[in-house]
């Protein structure tokens, strides 16, 4: 288990507030040389505990392209490994073709002491949602893991983000895809 040292929590504090800064500008902020800061930088993504993401706002207040998401929760029968799932999605084609389009995101679970799956998909309509699980999801689990694989599929639609990466607060904290400058560093994860 790694420890963040006060250095790296500064540094990926700046980070959080914005992904794109430049090793230069984090040390101005924080005056944490540069050496340093490009250092515990490249440490902490070689560890893989720093990740950069872009998301595309398809929604309504968005694009308005995708505006629909459901979160599903897939139980698979018992027998079924999330080494099993883990290896499917490593070498299933559809995971890098059809399902980029359908699922926004994804993570394995467990419910009851049986592997799942909690998707988000994202959709023209509820309807759209619906006929791209059933016609594409379902079957490519059913090609991978048996024809009776799945034992229950709960569904919820799903409103407004309010909360992502424990930071950022669309509605409250989020200006032309920052944090917000007047967001105080004592609100940013991690402590």
């Amino acid at each position: 288990m790694y420890k963040l040292d006060k250095f790296e929590k500064t540094i990926i504090k700046e980070l959080i507030k914005n992904p794109r800064i430049s090793d230069n500008r984090i040390s101005q902020n924080t005056e944490i040389p540069s050496r340093t800061v490009n250092r515990k930088r490249k440490k902490l993504e070689d560890l893989e505990l720093l990740n950069y993401y872009t998301e595309l706002n398809t929604g309504i207040n968005g694009l308005n392209s995708l505006p629909s998401r459901h979160l599903y929760l897939i139980k698979f029968k018992l027998g079924i490994t999330q080494e099993k799932i883990i290896k499917e999605i490593k070498e299933e084609p559809n995971v890098k073709t059809i399902f980029t389009e359908l699922i926004y995101e994804s993570h394995l679970a467990e419910i009851d002491g049986h592997t799942a799956i909690i998707m988000i998909i994202e959709g023209k309509t509820d309807d759209e949602i619906n006929i791209g699980f059933n016609s594409k999801i379902v079957p490519s689990l059913e090609k991978n893991h048996g024809k009776n694989c799945i034992i229950n599929i709960s569904t919820i639609r799903l409103g407004k983000n309010i909360r992502l990466f424990h930071n950022y607060l669309p509605m409250v904290n989020l200006s032309k895809g920052y944090i917000k400058k007047n967001w105080s560093n004592t609100a940013i994860f991690p402590k």
